[in-house]
């Protein structure tokens, strides 16, 4: 009895180990597998969207450092040019004998107050010339401060863009990892997405090239940090087309935020922008309470549901 007793317990006992580590074995199943792709892919869309917000600020920065030099070189030249002819005007008043001491003046013959007034004039000449060459070297100096202000604000935003970038480049690769995973569930890693082939809705006006491009742009695939024609991320399919109807709008959908006109759901038209997730997500409405939109990484561009989730906002390209 004692040793069925002792073995039942040493069964019991053994039972209890190896159960956890069957456990620990257990692969996931197709449905977690799909929330953790899911909720890696919005982690990811928020860094990409930083990333394409910084590139934007980058860019703005770089054209203002650029108009900046171009407006530095004639201002430069300008001042040199003062300073040479301020030299000349004083090597002139010495040499002319018309001196500005007063020993000059009272040895020289002629008209006393022919030479004062020459005098005067060659001091006029002086203070004039003084002042423009006070005036260009105080502007020259607040334009040379705003461009070391201006690099120094586009290195910190390289600096932040490196960072991000090192993000984004390790959400990737856990989004590898998961997509061998899915592959290994589904056989694939991706939707296979396609074309539309329905009737496009006739628009007019520039709303109406925005909604027919994004139709075309159905079926292509998620791109991080593109705008087309090939692929998109979110952001840069809103942006993309309503660049095709001549509007530009900045490629984040945060900065689109800012840029378009906010309006009720309520006054919705075709055209407009659905803002998701805090503004990092966005899609262009094309009436009958539908949105086209590049949602994820894995996931062709599509024409869903307005509500697909929860709106934070509406706008409108003005």
């Amino acid at each position: 009895m004692r040793i069925l007793l002792r073995t039942l317990v040493v069964a019991g006992l053994s039972a209890v180990l190896v159960a956890p580590m069957s456990a620990a074995r257990a692969e996931p199943s197709a449905s977690e597998l799909t929330q953790q792709i899911n909720k890696a892919s919005t982690e990811l869309e928020k860094v990409v969207e930083s990333y394409n917000k910084l590139n934007e600020e980058i860019k703005a920065s770089k054209t203002a450092v650029a108009a900046l030099s171009a407006r530095l070189g004639p201002l430069e030249q300008q001042a040199g040019q003062a300073r040479t002819e301020a030299a000349e005007l004083a090597s002139r008043a010495y040499k002319s004998g018309g001196g500005l001491t007063a020993a000059n003046v009272l040895l020289s013959r002629g008209d006393g107050s022919s030479l004062v007034n020459r005098l005067s004039a060659l001091e006029q000449l002086a203070r004039d010339r003084d002042r423009q060459i006070a005036g260009f070297d105080a502007t020259q100096r607040q334009y040379v401060d705003e461009k070391s202000r201006l690099d120094a604000t586009l290195a910190r935003q390289t600096a932040q863009a490196k960072q991000v970038a090192a993000g984004k480049k390790r959400i990737e690769g856990e989004l590898s990892k998961l997509y061998q995973m899915r592959r290994a569930a589904y056989g694939s890693e991706t939707s296979s997405g396609s074309k539309y082939s329905g009737k496009i809705p006739a628009v007019s006006g520039k709303a109406g090239v925005a909604v027919r491009y994004a139709y075309n742009a159905i079926g292509k695939p998620y791109v991080y940090s593109a705008e087309g024609p090939n692929g998109y991320d979110c952001s840069g399919l809103t942006l993309a087309a309503w660049r095709a109807a001549g509007k530009s709008l900045p490629h984040n959908a945060a900065m689109q935020w800012d840029k378009v006109a906010h309006i009720s759901r309520g006054s919705l038209q075709p055209g407009d922008l659905v803002f998701y997730r805090s503004l990092g997500h966005v899609g262009l409405f094309v009436g009958g309470g539908k949105i086209i939109h590049s949602s994820r990484a894995g996931e062709p561009v599509k024409l869903v549901s307005v509500d697909v989730m929860p709106p934070y906002g509406y706008g409108r390209v003005r």
